[in-house]
């Protein structure tokens, strides 16, 4: 009997031993998780030359996909999902990912660092050679681990259809590309719109566009609308019971659309059909910009776990990434306050349904901007802040939430 238990525990203690001796003191990969305007451009660019709309089933077509753009794929892939980063590099028919996750609540080691090898290979893509640390990991097992990160991040069913249309993999380090050849299925683009919209949701938002064109129409061409008006309008139309979130959800994706100046027929054909809203400025505190942030993370936040999420959080990545005039505390505001108040729609939250019964304001939804930095190049940036953890920065992050928690609506 005692050797039982003894084998028993140590059963249990293996596996956390293992866990505790891969643990390492620094990152392997150490960088910011933004997506640059380069790789935004490249993305359209790839789209636009594989326009899944243009194929016909069974087109067999070769993409290829420049090594810097699923580098920071990877890494923003591995920062939503698991809080890390993530690299991509060439080498000579090979291609490394690593990541880099940190683990919250140990002192000293406080790092998984993770190297897989792919190679190249008729068919979908397979790691060759993985390790965790200095321990290696058996193949099959980092391919789980590989999915496993991809499905938290909420891209496994598109994932496992794209696995199904690669049939070579070549890389190409001189030219720094990586060679995809695909055959073409269309059921793979109805299942993902399907999953990412069911029917529903689409009669939600079908209803939720025609509400902001009916509204829009109320308005001279030249007029600056606050958003507040039009947000309570839609809004406060969803009906009550469970129909409530999918109404309010579907009125953000739309305005959030419209504003990120986004055709939802892209992601939605049937929305050709829809009224158009005309286009007018829609204003937050008197600025274009704020409108935009606060509804696009509204919408991110209300959908938040759900397969839409990854089509709005492009939206906002398009957006952050422009950067035309630089960055600004402002947008961080705005940004912040829409997430709030997306959150208080996934929530269901009787304080928004009180809110609704009277009209939107400005003061409601955001806090003041007055006296935040805006219009910051990266170099002034950098000599004022020195990066995300330097003091100066996080004491006004923390202003942004003081005056967030202020509102009424947000306490």
């Amino acid at each position: 009997m005692k050797r039982l238990l003894i084998w028993l525990l140590g059963c249990l203690l293996l596996p956390l031993l293992i866990v505790l001796a891969t643990l390492e003191r620094a990152p392997l990969v150490s960088r910011s998780e933004s997506i640059s305007p380069a790789s935004i451009a490249e993305a359209k660019r790839l789209l636009a030359n594989n326009d899944p709309r243009r194929l016909q089933r069974g087109d067999q077509r070769t993409a290829s996909i420049p090594a810097p753009l699923i580098d920071e794929a990877i890494n923003h892939l591995v920062s939503r999902s698991l809080h890390g980063r993530g690299t991509f590099a060439l080498a000579e028919e090979t291609a490394e990912i690593r990541i880099s996750v940190p683990v919250p609540g140990l002192a000293g080691y406080r790092y998984w660092n993770l190297r897989a090898q792919l190679q190249e290979a008729e068919g979908e893509p397979r790691i060759v050679a993985a390790s965790l640390a200095n321990l290696p990991v058996p193949s099959r097992l980092a391919e789980f681990c590989l999915n496993s990160a991809i499905g938290l991040a909420g891209f496994s069913d598109e994932w496992r259809a794209a696995r199904q249309l690669i049939r070579k993999l070549a890389f190409e380090p001189a030219r720094g590309v990586v060679e995809v050849s695909y055959v073409w299925e269309p059921g793979v683009l109805a299942h993902a719109r399907a999953r990412a919209f069911p029917p529903e949701d689409i009669a939600s938002m079908a209803a939720a566009q025609k509400a902001l064109a009916a509204q829009l129409d109320h308005y001279s061409a030249r007029a600056r609308v606050p958003l507040g008006q039009v947000l309570s309008g839609l809004l406060a139309a969803a009906a009550s019971g469970e129909a409530t979130l999918r109404q309010r959800r579907a009125a953000l994706l739309v305005l959030a659309s419209y504003l990120a100046e986004k055709n939802l027929a892209v992601l939605i054909p049937e929305a050709r059909l829809w009224p158009r809203p005309r286009r007018l400025k829609l204003i937050l505190l008197g600025r274009y910009d704020s409108a935009q942030h606060f509804a696009v993370s509204a919408a991110l936040a209300a959908w938040a776990g759900e397969p839409a999420a990854n089509a709005i959080g492009l939206y906002k990545e398009v957006e952050d990434s422009r950067g035309g005039s630089g960055f600004s505390f402002a947008d961080l505001a705005a940004d912040r306050a829409g997430t709030r108040f997306g959150e208080l729609v996934a929530e269901g939250s009787s304080r928004l349904d009180v809110a609704l019964r009277g009209s939107l304001g400005d003061s409601d939804l955001a806090p003041s901007l007055d006296g935040l930095p805006e219009a910051l190049s990266e170099a002034d940036f950098q000599r004022r802040y020195g990066g995300r953890d330097n003091p100066a920065y996080r004491q006004l992050l923390s202003e942004i939430e003081r005056r967030l928690a202020a509102l009424p609506l947000y306490r």
